[in-house]
């Protein structure tokens, strides 16, 4: 049995520790919020954060996450209230809005790390995630709307 702690939750897991974290989301908690685009930490569909890290779930063992926390996009807020997810939506940045979960959980370690990111910061910090779309002007606006969201949410 292994212990995880996925969105404040505890589940005792009878899984495989090679088994990708992704699968163990996906198919066996039922977090379908990750999405599997390639398999091999290139696309960035499926980041979570693992103790505050971004990380890709498709490359990262069970055994890596056991005794940390994981955070999927479903735990990001409790009511969707994240200022990246209203940004994303205020500024309407999905276009098929396969990659966004990943887009915005790589994003969201940027913003913890960097209050205000500059273009460069940005896209630096974004540059493993692919968007089939080309939303990545999008993205960059609606991160920069939420360091204004959330420097509004700290005064």
């Amino acid at each position: 049995m292994i212990k995880l702690n996925i969105n404040k939750k505890i589940y005792n897991l009878d899984a495989d520790p090679e088994m990708p974290l992704l699968w163990v989301l996906r198919d066996v908690v039922g977090l379908i919020g990750t999405k599997y685009g390639c398999g091999v930490a290139q696309c960035g569909a499926c980041v979570v954060h693992l103790d505050g890290e971004a990380v890709r779930s498709c490359v990262t063992k069970l055994s890596r996450a056991e005794g940390k926390k994981v955070i999927t996009i479903e735990g990001l807020s409790e009511n969707h209230t994240h200022p990246l997810q209203q940004a994303w939506l205020e500024l309407d940045v999905s276009q098929c809005g396969y990659c966004q979960a990943g887009q915005i959980m790589s994003a969201a370690v940027l913003l913890n790390e960097n209050k205000k990111p500059s273009d460069q910061d940005i896209d630096d910090a974004m540059a493993g995630n692919i968007c089939r779309c080309g939303t990545y002007l999008r993205i960059r606006e609606a991160i920069h709307l939420a360091s204004e969201i959330q420097g509004k949410e700290r005064s």
